[in-house]
């Protein structure tokens, strides 16, 4: 990963702190990426939406939140209304890079997380986001045997720098406020992973293989 390059880059995610734990090391390590961060839900949460937009100024990017549903039920979203809200939000442009969600999610398991994924293929195989390439997340936590981890196998994996990392781990327990001990504390991956997509048709193999190797 070139970190003295400039390129525009759209992270699409569902909650606010998937910035972070999914890809925070690596918006950190790249200070010439022009980044604007779209978030799906909580939009109107009044403890984590707050906490979102003040992790976009220390991460130096833009970004906006939607309000989909996120009960605990995780019932599931209709695919129009998905790609409907992420066209919303994300400023119609050409990008360098779309990075979001893994068609199997980081973690067992959020309906969001898959589905997000799902529509993010689907937009940039129709032509309806425009970008030169696509990373998906790439972390399992072996069907909750143990919190998720980079996938070291996958297209990009890289260990990130103590101090990058220190950075990281801040924003998940001073800035969201996540107690210690807790899921996301321990969670915060000391090593960041992407499958990396140059060509639509692969991405949307990759989404009908459910995002695993096969």
């Amino acid at each position: 990963m070139d970190q003295l390059t400039k390129k525009t880059i759209a992270l699409i995610v569902a909650h606010p702190d998937d910035e972070t734990l999914w890809a925070g090391g690596t918006i950190l390590s790249h200070p010439l990426w022009q980044c604007y961060i779209v978030c799906l839900c909580r939009g109107s949460d009044t403890n984590r939406a707050p906490k979102f937009y003040k992790t976009l100024e220390i991460l130096k990017t833009e970004g906006v939140m939607g309000d989909l549903d996120d009960g605990p039920q995780q019932n599931p979203l209709g695919e129009n209304e998905v790609e409907e809200n992420i066209l919303n939000l994300l400023p119609q442009k050409h990008y360098d890079l779309i990075i979001t969600h893994n068609p199997s999610g980081e973690y067992t398991k959020h309906l969001r997380h898959e589905e997000i994924s799902k529509a993010v293929i689907t937009l940039w195989k129709e032509g309806k986001i425009a970008a030169n390439e696509l990373w998906t997340f790439a972390y399992e936590d072996g069907n909750k045997a143990y919190y998720p981890k980079a996938i070291e196998r996958a297209s990009l994996f890289q260990i990130l720098a103590e101090p990058i990392w220190l950075r990281k781990y801040s924003l998940i327990t001073d800035i969201y406020e996540y107690p210690k001990n807790g899921w996301e504390e321990e969670t915060t991956p000391k090593a960041e992973a992407f499958w990396q997509f140059t060509d639509p048709d692969e991405a949307v193999k990759w989404l009908n293989d459910k995002g695993v190797l096969k």
